[in-house]
């Protein structure tokens, strides 16, 4: 999409908030964003989408807009359909990429399709999960169809009881292997995987180690052998082409050292990585030396309709 020239370039709607568990999240990638923006010269307009929100883009008429929101009806292809439908450039994923990655076992598929390492799950009743266990210990269980680690209860090997699950659990869950080892993850800008960091908690890489400070170290480029970093980079590129997505994406994988690369798998595909000040993404960006208003400008740039 050709952008604006001069000092000061169009407006640009930066859609935040939301509906979904992830408002908070997406409140806290927006805010940023749109002062990074603002720093490259545009002028912005922060949305908290709501309800009316087709009748505020048309009355609006945004040149493009940043989409920071996450979770349902941000990043699985709703809003994307809506932006398609008013004839709104925006950033990030189609509809039919976001609503595939969004869809764990579905991103799952297109993963074998395309020869990439993925562990075994299965989408079962809530309540089935809760009589008995599913799959032999140690095992995760989460929802299908949300992001940011909303929902994730490990039950560990020898585990005599099946987990209790709480009221935040959707009906059908996705029980899945527990991949013991390290966390790495790699961002996608385009058609370019930007590096491999190494993620260090003391537990599991939940929603608090995620988005509190201090709740999750960042080793970047991350210190593990050649041949896996490669293969993160390898992947992650895979990944994002087999799923349709465009912009910027973020491959989770799993790491188990004892099997060498035999023991990497991917996890799932973020097609709309947060942008919060402990995020992953700007982090890789700016060790590639793409500074944060560089990377937010880029996306603007980036955005079409029909993606």
């Amino acid at each position: 999409m050709a952008g604006g020239t001069g000092t000061s370039l169009p407006t640009i709607a930066v859609l935040m908030g939301g509906p979904s568990a992830e408002r908070e999240v997406s409140l806290a990638t927006g805010r940023p964003c749109a002062a990074a923006l603002r720093e490259a010269g545009y002028k912005t307009v922060e949305i908290d989408a709501g309800a009316d929100l087709a009748s505020v883009l048309t009355d609006l008429k945004p040149y493009a807009v940043l989409n920071c929101l996450h979770g349902r009806w941000g990043e699985d292809g709703c809003v994307q359909g809506l932006l398609e439908w008013l004839k709104i450039p925006y950033s990030h994923s189609g509809v039919l990429s976001s609503a595939l990655a969004m869809d764990k076992q579905k991103t799952k598929e297109a993963y074998r399709l395309a020869g990439l390492p993925v562990v075994d799950s299965v989408i079962v009743p809530k309540e089935e999960v809760e009589v008995g266990h599913v799959l032999a210990p140690p095992y995760v269980v989460k929802p299908n169809n949300e992001g940011s680690s909303v929902g994730i209860y490990i039950v560990q090997e020898g585990a005599n009881s099946p987990p209790k699950l709480g009221p935040e659990m959707p009906a059908d869950v996705m029980v899945e292997a527990y991949v013991p080892g390290r966390e790495l993850t790699t961002t996608v800008m385009g058609d370019r995987p930007l590096t491999v960091t190494d993620i260090i908690t003391d537990g599991w890489y939940d929603y608090a180690a995620k988005y509190e400070t201090g709740g999750s170290r960042h080793v970047l480029p991350a210190d593990v052998p050649a041949e896996i970093f490669d293969l993160c980079m390898d992947y992650a590129l895979s990944a994002h082409n087999a799923l349709g997505c465009r912009g910027v994406s973020r491959t989770d994988f799993r790491w188990d050292e004892a099997k060498g690369a035999d023991g990497l798998y991917l996890l799932e595909t973020n097609t709309q990585p947060g942008m919060t000040p402990t995020s992953l993404a700007p982090e890789q960006a700016l060790a590639c030396g793409i500074s944060f208003p560089e990377l937010c400008a880029w996306m603007v740039e980036d955005a079409s309709c029909e993606r």
